[in-house]
């Protein structure tokens, strides 16, 4: 079967048995991690060879893929170790060259289809959230300083680093593209006395965040809006946007930084928070498009920068976050697993399975696919920002620091805006 012959020269490192839709078994490699499939449908020995990347989590989802021996994670693990050794190109089916032609189509996003995707995703039921999300609900990578960091404190690192680089200042106005559930806006807010508006496409998130704004001692100085990038208007000291970009089509690259230097002030400057990869552009993986992200996309350095310069916007920082995503999924991915139940109340085994996948075909991604986090800094004028970045660790310093003595003081180790479970009013931490 063509899907053996693949396999044969494609795993190198560890065991993978395949036991197939007439009760086979074929092995692969020769090693440690050992891991056993089975597969329940003489259909996926052809669908796995044309189209891994979207059948492997299809077919898990229906129950016509399973895990006999090891868990997914270590399937989906032994699939990326492989993948490192043998290239980028090593899971690529013969469908993927015909992908590449037409993958810009899949990403066509006006205003209307934009809040379309983001409601496929971000509108679920929000309990689902609070399984796997911290305290703050922040779904975007974290910041691990250390091994010992739990999510709770990495989050809250991650927090810190993007307010160091804004280099904010009391009364600066400030915008929030994809504020998600209003935490990033209300921490900057809060602790660093802006004018912050935070805009999303969601209407859950919407409603969550301002809800919280109306409960906390920063409420009027941040305001929450569903609005689209391409419809705020207004100048801005301070732009952000975290975990947004990746809706942001390709070809709405010029338009979206051309938007972002239009709404800065002379003196401004902006961050980019987003998922990219270290690879030549490439599609985007069809499952995750097709199942969690219609019209994701996480671009190549290539495809970014060029937008950037064509702007007029300069660049003035660049960080690469590598493992930090990997850590923070592996963390979602536990809690989701121990809530697992809980989320089969709310929806079904199928979604379970899916969600599932998710979490652990990202993880897998970000250890050996070439995913990371671009963080980019912009600005219209060089001397916006000091020479040295040592300002950065500096600021983060001192608020690790003035965070330690609030908690000491009010003997809270809570997050400062405490999201509330479903039907319960936002409050903020005592």
């Amino acid at each position: 079967m063509l899907l053996a012959r693949w396999l044969r020269s494609f795993i190198r490192i560890g065991e993978l048995t395949v036991i197939d839709a007439e009760g086979r078994e074929h092995t692969f490699g020769n090693g440690v991690p050992a891991v056993a499939i089975r597969l329940l449908d003489r259909r996926l020995h052809r669908k796995l060879f044309f189209q891994p990347g979207l059948a492997a989590g299809t077919a898990y989802m229906d129950g016509t893929l399973t895990v006999e021996h090891g868990s997914l994670y270590d399937f989906l693990d032994l699939i990326g170790h492989n993948y490192e050794l043998a290239g980028p190109r090593s899971l690529n089916g013969p469908i993927q060259p015909f992908e590449s032609l037409f993958h810009r189509l899949d990403q066509f996003n006006t205003p209307k289809i934009a809040r379309r995707n983001a409601s496929h995703h971000y509108d679920l039921d929000l309990q689902l959230y609070d399984l796997f999300l911290d305290a703050d609900r922040q779904y975007s990578c974290a910041y691990f300083l250390g091994d010992t960091d739990d999510l709770e404190t990495a989050q809250q690192n991650k927090r810190r680093h993007i307010a160091a680089k804004l280099l904010l200042e009391p009364g600066m106005r400030v915008l929030d593209i994809g504020c998600g559930w209003g935490g990033l806006s209300l921490y900057l807010a809060e602790r660093f006395d802006t004018d912050v508006t935070g805009i999303t496409l969601s209407e859950e998130q919407l409603k969550v965040a301002k809800e919280r704004a109306t409960f906390c001692d920063c409420g009027d100085r941040v305001r929450f809006f569903l609005r689209d990038y391409r419809e705020q208007d207004g100048t801005y000291d301070r732009i952000l946007s975290v975990g947004m970009f990746e809706h942001v089509c390709v070809s709405q690259y010029d338009r979206y930084f051309q938007i972002v230097r239009d709404r800065l002030t002379d003196a401004g400057l902006a961050l980019l928070h987003t998922i990219g990869h270290t690879d030549p552009p490439r599609p985007a993986n069809p499952w995750i498009r097709s199942f969690i992200f219609p019209g994701g996309y996480a671009p190549a350095f290539s495809e970014i920068v060029p937008a950037i310069e064509r702007s007029g916007l300069i660049v003035t920082d660049v960080e690469v976050l590598r493992l930090h995503y990997a850590e923070t999924l592996r963390h979602w991915r536990h809690r989701f697993l121990t809530n697992r139940d809980r989320a089969k109340e709310i929806y079904d085994e199928r979604f379970c399975k899916m969600w599932e996948f998710y979490l652990a075909s990202c993880e897998m991604a970000f250890r050996h696919m070439n995913l990371c986090v671009f963080q980019i800094q912009t600005a219209k004028r060089q001397s916006s920002i000091p020479v040295t970045r040592d300002y950065i660790f500096e600021s983060e310093r001192a608020l690790a620091a003035e965070e330690s003595n609030t908690r000491v003081l009010d003997g809270s180790d809570t997050p400062e805006f405490a999201i509330p479970t479903v039907g319960e009013p936002a409050r903020k931490a005592s």
